[in-house]
């Protein structure tokens, strides 16, 4: 059974006639990695906030251990906070930034001295002690951020968006730092991003808001591979979607028209209203249909988009026969296609096996 830290029960927020948050119950668990993840204006900021001390919601409770937190003042919650803009003291050192919350705390020097110095080394920065803010990179500071953060031990460290300034580069490698940062610290993050490959990349558990209200929660490959609304699963990268024709459903599976063809993907009909759904990965590319394997979901399509991306070709299509949603997309190892081109326009079929698909309600 999960050891839940804090318990968010039926929590609303309201800003005059707009509901920010509509009825969110999340249970929080105690050292897990948990990213609120959805588009802007979704309500993953404004949950953070609440969490934090920031706001207040309209209705619904916060608690922790069984004690109510609701009202309590964020500088009593023991909640670390890192922002998207650092919030460093550009006139501080480093080491006086980080310092700052034990300060605070009437912390004793010698305890502040050593906590410090522990909080700079798991985040790489201990030679850089005596800088100031200017003197580092955005990434650093970023780092003395979270440091601050982390040194006076809080119960939740709470990230607001704190890779969103950085470049790609930058931002890949401090994903993989504060995965790190999370094992060696073991507590609990709760991180918010709109970002899905970051979301899916260092996650324990995936919380996805959409207008206020939470879509659905679990771990990355359970919100990737069995999305729980058609909103979730395009939300959650590319997906080529399918709308079925007299669909009917047995022994686990789900059959329906598209164009002249068959397909089928496992699942259940709600009210007879689905799209079948398939990840381009999980997608083969074969020139005649004399290549299909026997069983394959096959479509046929043509290639109208070509798209290079070093170790990967990204192919835009559209189907022969049938209506889908949009493109269809399928992505190709690089050397696969160097061996294999295929031309703009040319028809191609496209391939998966059944059980890689999935159905979703039309109008989730």
């Amino acid at each position: 059974m999960a050891d839940v830290q804090v318990q968010a029960i039926d929590i609303t927020k309201r800003f005059g006639h707009f509901t920010a948050l509509d009825h969110i119950n999340i249970g929080i668990e105690r050292g897990e990695f948990l990213t609120l993840l959805g588009p802007s204006g979704s309500g993953k900021t404004t949950f953070l906030n609440i969490l934090a001390g920031f706001e207040t919601p309209s209705s619904g409770k916060l608690l922790q251990g069984g004690t109510d937190l609701t009202g309590r003042p964020a500088e009593e919650r023991n909640f670390g906070m890192v922002f998207q803009g650092y919030a460093l003291f550009p006139h501080m050192t480093v080491e006086r930034n980080v310092a700052f919350p034990l300060r605070v705390r009437k912390v004793a020097a010698a305890e502040q001295k050593a906590r410090v110095a522990q909080a700079l080394e798991i985040v790489g920065l201990s030679a850089h002690a005596n800088k100031r803010p200017a003197q580092l990179s955005g990434g650093q500071q970023q780092r003395v951020a979270l440091a601050r953060a982390l040194v006076f031990s809080p119960d939740l460290l709470l990230l607001d968006e704190p890779l969103s300034a950085l470049d790609k580069n930058l931002r890949e490698q401090l994903q993989i730092e504060l995965q790190r940062i999370h094992r060696e610290v073991r507590t609990t993050f709760v991180f918010v991003t709109h970002d899905q490959s970051e979301a899916l990349a260092m996650s324990s558990r995936i919380a996805i808001f959409n207008h206020g209200r939470l879509e659905q929660i679990g771990a990355p490959e359970e919100v990737y591979t069995r999305p729980g609304s058609l909103f979730v699963a395009e939300f959650l990268g590319q997906i080529n979607l399918f709308p079925l024709t007299s669909p009917s459903a047995s022994d686990g599976m789900v059959a329906g028209g598209f164009g002249d063809k068959v397909l089928k993907a496992p699942g259940t009909i709600s009210d007879g209203n689905v799209v079948l759904g398939v990840r381009p990965e999980h997608v083969t590319l074969v020139k005649s249909a004399r290549g299909l394997a026997e069983g394959a979901n096959a479509i046929e399509a043509r290639v109208t988009g070509i798209a290079y991306h070093g170790a990967t070709v990204a192919l835009t299509l559209d189907p022969v026969k049938g209506q889908a949603d949009r493109q269809l997309f399928l992505t190709v190892p690089a050397e696969t296609w160097s061996r294999d081109a295929f031309d703009q326009g040319e028809a191609v079929w496209l391939a998966w096996a059944p059980e890689r698909g999935m159905v979703l309600p039309r109008g989730a």
